[in-house]
């Protein structure tokens, strides 16, 4: 006899979560947590949602050259940590033993070395180590903030940016990584967006990105010797210009939007002194955008993933003629961590609406495609969950805006149910149709339907998209958007237009409040995570090295109008204007949107009567990595949405 989960589950939950035993045995609250109050978790609410909880992903990272193997991230404690696969199906052996996640790692060309970045407690002050035995070696300052790891072909040098010189700006950095002894500065920049994308087939330059904006961009070629910046790129226009990698015999790929509305795969051809590299594309305009790309070991082809609404589609293309010659039949999905191994085999991630992200590899001269882990879900089927429709709306000026909306099993819950809306952060980011993880909890099981919305100022759609949202006086129309989805999700019978949530993290939590505050009366419910409340107070405290990076989205709080059109528009100025519950969830150590965002639109709305439920993580920082933080922040909510929605 086979004994369903969800059978039990449902038995559990079959009346509201507010008339189990108040009283009863509780869930201990982990040691970092601070419940504001909140309610103490019932062990019934733990034990109905246990299946769900136990779901984990794997990441592809980076392939051994001289084992073959695989490295991936997966979690098998409470943190991700880094892990080898030897073949396809084969166990996991952990490599790393941290209490911080480790997320991130890479094997040197030369196999001699593996690197391994990481921070701790989510404050991104990010440091370089080398692993040997189990234990991670120091090679950076221990304080300071270092990112984009670049290694060279030759794995005798990895680059780096470094804050380390003011706390503020991203200098670059080489470094054997064999003997932190030998790090050195190449050169002083001013501002965060520096990095070193890649080196040269000969390792004497290497190429080099100042990133602005997601509109503007642009590259440098970095003599390592002499200190010497060359620009590549001179535009007179706003350009972004995305990935850009070197093939083997030095031609120079990237993806750029010149030219076009999407970032296109194209070739930087060396053009006449003092106008930069000329930019040629490879194939037909591109409609949708390039995600990523990587350059086959023989330069003569290039892997690539496309984002076309959303949904990634792999393609091995031609290097010079962009003629497809291999795309592989792979799940609705999206794709990352493109990267060939040295024998031809190209590794990556997937992930969908029915499957956490896994490992798999594509062979190029068989088609042949192998799924190197399979990731557990707890003991559920999740070729169950559901599938997103995909949505079309107009908006109040005629703007098409495309979202994301999963359903209920319509015999499990018959009848209009609640609704969900969760936004995405960014704003330079876009939902896309992966795995749901915790959240199919709530569609299996609670019958909720949940709305993934993908407003003006998202990616994917073109760089005309993106920016309209930019500056104080156009936010709010990125809001606006989401009242146009609501307008249409109302007429829809199946969803009960009295029970609509809003919710969202970062970007996504400032948006749950605007939402709340421009359109009070849509919703019976608000939850925000990670979120700016005052975009004065937000940019005055984010970390000193991202504050000009978030002035050109945002807007300049120095500048007298448009710091009165910005208070004008924070929420924590209307906070009188929710009259729902609230509930805040932040992250203690969070770099990017610290928690005075939380503690003072806590303190308005708690001031004038309201009711605002208030999670802190005090070991984590711009969202929780830990997983019993994550899954006491999962029971949490889902109590609040038992009491403020699903009633």
């Amino acid at each position: 006899m086979r004994i369903s989960m969800l059978a039990i589950a449902s038995v559990l939950l079959a009346a509201p979560l507010a008339a189990q035993q108040a009283n009863g045995p509780t869930v201990p609250t982990p040691a970092a947590i601070v419940a504001d109050g909140i309610p103490a978790v019932p062990i019934s609410l733990r034990d109905a949602t246990l299946p769900y909880m136990e779901f984990r992903s794997a990441g592809f990272l980076s392939w051994d050259p001289k084992t073959k193997a695989m490295l991936i991230a997966t979690r098998f404690g409470n943190a991700n940590q880094i892990h080898e696969v030897k073949a396809p199906g084969a166990a996991r052996t952990q490599l790393t033993f941290e209490p911080e996640p480790v997320a991130n790692a890479a094997v040197l060309p030369s196999g001699d070395a593996t690197i391994v970045v990481k921070d701790v407690g989510g404050a991104e002050n990010f440091q370089i180590y080398r692993l040997e035995s189990g234990r991670l070696v120091l090679l950076t300052d221990g304080k300071s903030r270092h990112t984009g790891v670049s290694v060279s072909k030759d794995g005798r040098l990895i680059g780096y940016a470094s804050n380390a010189r003011n706390g503020r700006d991203s200098d670059l950095y080489v470094m054997d990584p064999r003997d932190p002894g030998t790090a050195r500065r190449v050169i002083e920049r001013e501002g965060g967006g520096w990095a070193i994308a890649d080196f040269a087939p000969d390792g004497k330059t290497a190429l080099v990105g100042q990133y602005r904006s997601v509109q503007d961009s642009d590259l440098f070629s970095l003599d390592l010797a002499s200190g010497v910046l060359t620009p590549l790129t001179v535009d007179n226009e706003k350009i972004a210009w995305g990935e850009a990698k070197y093939g083997p015999d030095g031609r120079l790929f990237v993806t750029s939007d010149k030219g076009s509305d999407f970032q296109q795969l194209g070739e930087l051809v060396p053009g006449r002194p003092g106008q930069g590299w000329g930019f040629v594309p490879i194939g037909p305009a591109a409609k949708w955008d390039v995600d990523g790309f990587d350059v086959s070991p023989d330069g003569r082809s290039l892997a690539v993933v496309s984002n076309e609404a959303g949904v990634a589609r792999l393609r091995v293309v031609d290097s010079r003629t962009g003629a497809v010659t291999a795309e592989p039949k792979l799940p609705a999905g999206v794709i990352g961590g493109l990267e060939y191994a040295p024998w031809g085999t190209l590794g990556f991630s997937l992930s969908s609406a029915r499957s956490p992200s896994d490992a798999y590899s594509f062979d190029p001269a068989t088609g042949q495609v192998a799924r190197w882990t399979q990731s557990e879900t707890g003991g559920l089927d999740a070729t169950l969950n559901v599938e997103p429709e995909f949505v079309r709306v107009k908006s109040f000026d005629g703007l098409e805006v495309t979202g994301f909306l999963y359903r209920p099993d319509p015999a499990k819950f018959p009848g209009p149910r609640p609704l969900m809306v969760n936004i995405h952060g960014g704003p330079e980011g876009q939902s896309r149709p992966g795995f749901l993880g915790r959240t199919n909890y709530l569609i299996n099981e609670r019958g909720v339907a949940v709305f993934f919305p993908n407003v003006r100022g998202s990616t994917g759609f073109g760089k005309r998209f993106v920016s309209l949202d930019n500056g104080p006086f156009k936010r709010e129309d990125s809001v606006k958007d989401v009242a146009a989805f609501v307008a249409a999700l109302q007429k829809d019978p199946g969803l009960d237009s009295s029970r609509f949530a809003v919710t969202g993290g970062s970007y996504g939590g400032y948006m749950t409040y605007g939402a709340l505050t421009l359109y009070p009366k849509l919703w019976r419910t608000g939850l925000a995570v990670v979120a700016i409340s005052d975009f004065v107070t937000f940019l005055e405290n984010t970390a000193e090295y991202r504050r000009d990076l978030r002035r050109v989205e945002y807007g300049d709080e120095r500048d007298a109008g448009q710091r009165a059109k910005l208070k004008e528009i924070s929420p924590l100025g209307r906070s009188d204007r929710i009259a729902v519950p609230l509930m805040v969830v932040t992250g203690a150590n969070d770099p990017r949107v610290p928690a005075s965002e939380a503690d003072q639109i806590v303190a308005a709305v708690r001031a004038r009567g309201g009711t605002a439920w208030h999670l802190l993580a005090k070991n984590e920082g711009h969202g929780f990595a830990k997983k019993e933080n994550q899954d006491y922040q999962f029971w949490t909510s889902l109590m609040f949405w038992e009491k403020t929605l699903l009633n």
